[in-house]
């Protein structure tokens, strides 16, 4: 049973890690992948925290599921890593201090990469389904994705959360 427990408490530490961003040999910066992430969303799509579109926990959620694979997990922690990379490349800073017209620039720059393009479209997918998702899963608060949309949800809706 410890081993379980000290599982999870490894799972659920994954977003609070660090993240060390190295240009050649240096150490430039030390940044946890849940900021960058929480602003990569907010970047993506504005209108989500306006609808209070709870993304984080979301995100969280996937992140601490069993059937997302460790392979999954790593690669959105890489593409923090990366990304923040790019950014001390571009800017000698990391992506969260830059401004909003730099981080959109720096964005449009990642999405022409192979890994960019992906881990964009990871990050655009997860955000989309906490927008979308049932409210069960807690991140489509008061059904405000759908009121958007002007979705109506599927019928019968979950009476417990399935991830």
């Amino acid at each position: 049973m410890q081993i379980l427990s000290r599982r999870n408490f490894l799972k659920a530490g994954f977003l609070s890690s660090a993240v060390f961003v190295m240009n050649g040999c240096n150490l430039i910066s030390i940044v946890t992948p849940i900021d960058t992430i929480i602003l990569v969303q907010d970047d993506l799509f504005p209108k989500a925290k306006e609808l209070n579109i709870n993304t984080n926990s979301y995100i969280h959620l996937i992140l601490n599921h069993s059937r997302i694979t460790d392979a999954d997990k790593e690669f959105i922690k890489n593409g923090v890593k990366w990304l923040n990379e790019e950014a001390v490349q571009t800017y000698s800073t990391t992506y969260i201090k830059l401004n909003k017209i730099q981080r959109q620039e720096l964005l449009t720059q990642v999405s022409k990469t192979q890994w960019g393009d992906s881990w964009l479209y990871n990050m655009l997918s997860y955000q989309f389904e906490a927008m979308l998702g049932d409210p069960i899963y807690g991140s489509n608060n008061n059904e405000a994705g759908w009121k958007f949309l002007k979705f109506q949800g599927g019928l019968p809706r979950p009476t417990k959360a399935f991830l």
